[in-house]
């Protein structure tokens, strides 16, 4: 993807008695850890006290053996953070935990984004609570903690405050004795529950129910929160919901073993390939995907017009948000501390490169010129989504409107500077085709500039004559 856009966070909930809750809520971490990889934790419960772990970094470097014995109870949940509002520091890692009263406490985890946080913070600052530094998440934990102190349990606090949360997210709060899920109306990003040993798990992507063996039961529904406890699951419908996936979980974000609204995400992106290659008819060689998000598409592609398919990228897996600013003569190079061109591939070829999405551009420039200083003879980008010409508000990264290259350039432009000799996307019409679903049940913001929760203030940085 032409310069990368951030993930969203991936969050994990677990709830059996017997269960050794944070055990499973960590490798489900594992298994979503391509949703955020800034920070990580997990708060759990035994029913009389909450305890939590959090740290900065990958699941891998924040959790030990030991940390996993500190964390106690048959009801866990856990958040990787990819940092969308507020900065990356650990006080903003999640869970979150707010002290209700004497030993009580809650601890939430969101993934998703408030555009608007007006209501949010006009109810806290007439209830005398300061929010200077919080970001959304630590807000709407203090809204939900307002009513609970006044006596409500949780879900009816949650119930209560839900109308505040104007914008996108999955939550996932625990106190010491019941998980609760909750789904915004309109159900922007995915959450599923899974069953397990009569216990029951709730994930972003069905790829973490795998992972754990939880069996997929269905997903959590727009506008719905999911109380578990004792008493088993109990669902209540707080707002009519109206479906609206971010379809950029289809294209990039979700991992391609995921199931998403009955769709494997792995055969839409094939889809989106083989679309691709229905509306582009050119002579080339191979075909080669810039790893991994567009393996899939790259291979429907050549399915469907011939052309033979090789890995002509090769990814070092390890390689991850660097937190350490290389040296000097290398910086620049950081995509090809990520890639690497197998020469054998592209050496005297015409290459057809399929990319998933172009962003601010600078990474598909990057990777242009290396598959042309491996000795390619033509260079044919085809990207399997349509022009992002609009920023995300909903929990993804993504770059002000006037970065984002496909906003102030046509293809045309955008091919010359990246340096192709054609450049050739998705046509918005093959996008939806590909998802096999029916085009209002998507957000389609990013190519449209149609965003279907309220964006609020933000209205004023988005300019629709691109």
């Amino acid at each position: 993807m032409g310069n990368r856009i951030g993930e969203k966070c991936g969050i994990f909930g677990v709830y059996g008695k017997g269960f050794e809750a944070a055990r499973l809520v960590h490798p489900g971490l594992w298994a979503l850890q391509h949703r955020g990889q800034e920070s990580s934790g997990i708060a759990s419960s035994d029913g009389k006290k909450i305890y939590l772990h959090k740290g900065m970094g990958l699941v891998a470097h924040v959790f030990e053996e030991q940390d996993l014995k500190e964390l106690k109870g048959y009801l866990a949940i856990g958040h990787n953070r990819y940092s969308t509002s507020g900065d990356s520091k650990i006080t903003h890692a999640q869970p979150i935990l707010e002290k209700i009263s004497s030993g009580k406490y809650i601890a939430l985890a969101h993934n998703g984004n408030l555009p608007s946080v007006i209501k949010l913070k006009e109810f806290l600052k007439n209830k005398k609570i300061p929010t200077q530094g919080l970001n959304d998440s630590e807000m709407i934990t203090k809204a939900i903690a307002v009513y609970m102190k006044k006596g409500l349990n949780l879900e009816k606090a949650i119930g209560k405050a839900y109308p505040l949360f104007t914008g996108v997210f999955c939550l996932l709060v625990m106190d010491e004795k019941k998980l609760v899920a909750a789904r915004d109306s309109f159900g922007i990003r995915p959450l599923s529950i899974g069953k397990l040993n009569g216990g029951f798990v709730i994930a972003s992507e069905t790829c973490a129910l795998d992972t754990v063996g939880a069996k997929l039961v269905r997903p959590v529904k727009p506008g719905e929160m999911v109380v578990i406890s004792e008493k088993g699951l109990k669902s209540i419908q707080v707002e009519k919901g109206q479906q609206k996936l971010d379809v950029f979980e289809f294209v990039y974000f979700a991992r391609p073993d995921s199931i998403i609204l009955g769709r494997s995400v792995d055969q839409v992106r094939q889809n989106l390939g083989i679309e691709l290659a229905k509306e582009n008819n050119i002579k080339a060689d191979v075909v080669i995907p810039v790893p991994d998000s567009a393996i899939p598409a790259a291979l429907g592609f050549s399915k469907a017009s011939g052309i033979s398919f090789e890995m002509g990228l090769i990814k070092n897996r390890y390689i991850h948000r660097t937190f350490i600013s290389p040296e000097k003569h290398t910086r620049g190079n950081i995509v090809q501390l990520k890639l690497n061109p197998m020469k054998h591939a592209i050496e005297g070829k015409r290459v057809i490169i399929i990319d998933d999405s172009i962003v601010r551009g600078t990474t598909s420039k990057q990777i242009i010129k290396m598959v042309r200083n491996a000795g390619a003879k033509e260079v044919h980008l085809l990207v399997s989504s349509p022009p992002v010409k609009f920023p995300d508000f909903y929990g993804i990264d993504t770059p002000n409107q006037k970065d984002l290259i496909a906003a102030s350039q046509d293809t045309k432009q955008i091919g010359k500077e990246l340096g192709v000799d054609s450049l050739h996307y998705l046509s918005y019409e093959g996008l939806i085709k590909a998802t096999g679903l029916s085009e209002d049940l998507l957000c389609t913001s990013c190519f449209t500039g149609n965003y279907p929760v309220d964006i609020g203030e933000r209205k004023k940085e988005i300019s629709y004559d691109v």
